[in-house]
């Protein structure tokens, strides 16, 4: 028999909490029609100062847990989590905009879908009342987690969701702030949960809205990064190396053309231009190696493969950190020869104003070179660490290996 906790967060909504409550007791025939004929409903109030706590205390069916000071929305939330006895929760807000009539049509496309979480999503073409900034908000926040992620999704902070509750280990831990949504959501994603999605409408809230639209954007946007460099930092880092490496590319080919047509000076954009060329390869190249070193870390923590490529699946074969070392070489190689071949055609006469670009073309190889071999060293060590654990099993076990003394 399949039952439901539905978890309400509550501080100061003595306006609505009530009507939200008797609608989510009335959901309860369609719940159970839908399969669900047990349900639980836990209002978690977290520290109000006003009739909160008492509206829910007088209402039949509700079990309230009180915070003695407020700790916070997603503190409110997984109290509620840990209270919870049923085998999926729910949750949703307090203040009216989440419809809890739709939790009958949430659990079935999670059955239907094999579903690990189902979000309630605002963004997916239902009637919504939401206020524009914060639709534009919602839209780059779902943007941003498809991007770190490599998986599509349309409303990564939706307030109104229903999940397994055997699934919080992988999820955990969550912050305790408004924050918790966008974090599940990319953590879910990274765990590879299954994740669907129903549109649902939308309602404006009853009484002032909590969200501070600057202060908690900045933080939603800094979880969900911070959040997907523990999972696969070579993903988001090697997307900013890529657009670094390629505005290189560009201000590299540009200036290349000119040399080919004799041009030896510089205008003063022209000079920035190389400078931030420069600059843009080195970091370029660094922030790939340091995400794909950061990869082998966090596989090392999890105990899990190492994540490779920077659309979810790798782009090279053997990986391209695998190959730093050649690559590393060649570059090492060339910046050598370029630069010996520019001090003798110096010493043989040739103007500084012929030579200086091959000159910081060979500096730059150089340094890119030695900066990919010492990598390819760090990252073979990482290597070998994330796998003692294995081998010492298979050592253990007394599996043989190819070293093993034939007798």
């Amino acid at each position: 028999m399949t039952t439901l906790s539905i978890v309400i967060p509550a501080f100061n909504e003595e306006n609505a909490i009530q009507a939200v409550m008797q609608r989510v007791l009335d959901a309860r025939p369609a719940l159970a029609a839908a399969g669900v004929p047990q349900v639980e409903l836990i209002v978690v109030d977290d520290g109000s100062a006003d009739r909160t706590a008492a509206l829910v205390e007088a209402t039949p069916g509700a079990r309230l847990i009180r915070h003695a000071h407020n700790g916070g929305y997603g503190a409110a939330l997984k109290t509620g989590f840990a209270a919870a006895s049923g085998e999926w929760i729910g949750f949703l807000d307090a203040d009216g905009t989440y419809p809890p009539e739709h939790f009958p049509q949430l659990y079935r496309a999670a059955l239907a879908q094999q579903a690990d979480i189902v979000i309630a999503s605002r963004m997916a073409g239902a009637a919504s009342e939401m206020p524009a900034v914060r639709r534009l908000g919602n839209i780059l926040f779902a943007q941003l987690v498809s991007l770190v992620s490599g998986q599509r999704i349309s409303d990564s902070a939706s307030g109104m969701r229903l999940f397994k509750k055997s699934i919080l280990a992988q999820i955990y831990p969550l912050p305790d702030g408004l924050n918790l949504t966008p974090v599940m959501s990319t953590r879910a994603l990274h765990e590879h949960l299954r994740m669907v999605e129903v549109p649902i409408p939308y309602a404006e809230r009853v009484g002032r809205s909590k969200l501070n639209v600057a202060r908690d954007g900045a933080r939603f946007a800094q979880s969900i990064v911070w959040t997907a460099l523990t999972y696969n930092p070579v993903r988001l880092l090697g997307l900013i190396s890529l657009a670094a490496l390629s505005v290189t590319g560009l201000v590299g080919a540009a200036m290349l053309v000119q040399r080919t047509q004799g041009v030896t000076e510089l205008s003063a954009w022209g000079v920035f231009g190389l400078f931030s060329a420069l600059v843009l390869a080195v970091a370029g190249v660094s922030l790939f190696a340091l995400g794909a070193m950061f990869n082998y870390l966090v596989a090392i923590f999890y105990e899990r493969p190492i994540r490779q490529g920077l659309f979810g699946r790798p782009l090279f074969n053997p990986p391209l950190d695998r190959q730093f070392w050649w690559i590393g070489l060649l570059g090492l190689g060339a910046g050598l020869a370029l630069g010996l071949a520019s001090l003798f055609l110096s010493l043989d006469g040739w103007p500084l104003a012929r030579l200086w670009f091959w000159q910081l073309l060979a500096a730059l190889s150089t340094l890119v070179g030695l900066q990919l071999v010492i990598s390819w060293f760090i990252m073979r060590a990482l290597e070998e660490l994330s796998q003692r654990k294995a081998r010492v099993a298979s050592d253990l076990e007394g599996h043989p290996t190819l070293d093993a003394p034939v007798k």
